[in-house]
């Protein structure tokens, strides 16, 4: 009796042995069949996808107190759709024998696009517009430097200003760097006093630069369907005014060239880190 019970006891123990062995199985392979495949990694879009035309983010009155002798169209640099561009501008007011007064202006875009070994678009214009402070703040020769923000502007922005003493005359640089979203704008303003005449006030240019910073950041969130820019007047409108001649044409601008050389301090105004 007490051998068959035993014998009884055993066999069933391994039964349920193979069983469980059996049901751990089947549940191992369908779990390993239901397992989904790792997918790629994503960043977040870009909010920006696209650029104003660099040479038209300023309206003709705003290029008229900046610039006020220098061409109707800008000198366009290098550029790529939608990716970045900048332009400039000379003026060259001469005043004869009592010198003449100098002006200059760029105006430059970059555009991150989100990538996923670089991060997003907008901490990659964020680390940009780090690095064009840093390359305002660290031109040789600069004297009298100065940083400080400026409200109203994107997402932040930095005014630095300084003296710099050229060849040609003592300049008063301004510069001011914006970022908004995933675009980061740099005006470089400045100018001089020539053969004699006086510098100009710095304060005066600083408020000019800050000016023709925040039409141009408004200038890209209108190109991306943002806010409501008013548009810049055409050329025919603008060119309704006929310049004032200068005293000399062909020293004006033999001087503007000489000066236009060695105005623009900011040696990335325009380059992609």
């Amino acid at each position: 009796m007490l051998i068959a019970a035993g014998c009884s006891s055993d066999s069933g123990s391994g039964s349920g042995g193979d069983g469980g062995s059996s049901a751990n199985s089947g549940k191992g392979a369908d779990s390993g069949a239901s397992a989904s495949p790792s997918t790629a990694p994503t960043v977040q879009a870009a909010a920006y996808k696209s650029l104003p035309e660099s040479c038209g983010v300023l309206s003709s009155k705003t290029l008229k107190s900046l610039v006020p002798k220098a061409p109707k169209s800008g000198k366009k640099g290098t550029s790529e759709a939608g990716t970045r561009g900048s332009c400039s501008w000379s003026s060259l007011d001469n005043n004869g024998v009592k010198g003449s007064q100098f002006r200059w202006l760029n105006v430059s875009l970059l555009r991150f696009e989100s990538d996923t070994s670089r991060g997003t678009g907008e901490a990659q214009a964020a680390k940009y517009y780090e690095q064009q402070i840093q390359d305002a703040q660290s031109v040789a020769g600069a004297k009298n430097a100065k940083s400080q923000a400026v409200s109203g502007t994107g997402d932040a922005a930095t005014l630095v200003r300084y003296d710099l003493k050229k060849k040609e005359g003592a300049f008063k640089q301004q510069t001011v760097v914006s970022r908004v979203e995933n675009v980061v704008v740099t005006v470089d303003y400045n100018g001089a006093g020539l053969a004699g005449d006086k510098a100009p006030s710095a304060d005066a240019l600083a408020k000019l630069a800050e000016r023709a910073a925040k039409e141009t950041v408004t200038a890209v969130s209108a190109a991306n369907g943002e806010g409501a820019a008013s548009p810049a007047p055409s050329e025919s409108a603008s060119g309704s005014k006929a310049p004032s001649k200068s005293a000399s044409p062909s020293a004006s601008k033999s001087a503007t060239e000489s000066a236009s050389k060695s105005a623009s301090p900011s040696k990335s105004a325009a380059k992609k880190s």
